[in-house]
């Protein structure tokens, strides 16, 4: 598999740059996460980083590359919009009406 390296900025991973698994467009995952173990009784964290790219260049502007974003309140979460899906995102209950 080929790997890229990937600059880091802020958070706990700032200035360091690691050899990121590219997937199969050739683009290093959206989101990184850290996982820091516990220590001393306290719970263990998660540190996230997001990808943004890294610039253009002048001419042509063409992308440079990418770089990890430190994200202080962590990944955001997303659930799945569906054109047939309700606001509510619940499931009908088994034998009702779909106009009910």
């Amino acid at each position: 598999m080929r790997s890229e390296n990937t600059p880091f900025r802020g958070g706990p991973l700032d200035g360091h740059v690691l050899p990121i698994l590219l997937g199969p467009t050739g683009h290093p995952p959206k989101w990184y996460e850290v996982p820091v173990p516990a220590h001393d009784g306290r719970p263990p964290m998660l540190h996230a980083y997001r990808r943004e790219p890294a610039g253009h260049t002048k001419r042509l502007g063409i992308q440079r590359g990418w770089v990890y974003e430190y994200v202080p309140e962590g990944r955001e979460r997303r659930e799945l919009k569906w054109p047939w899906s309700k606001p509510g995102g619940g499931a009908r209950p088994t034998g009702t009406a779909p106009n009910e």
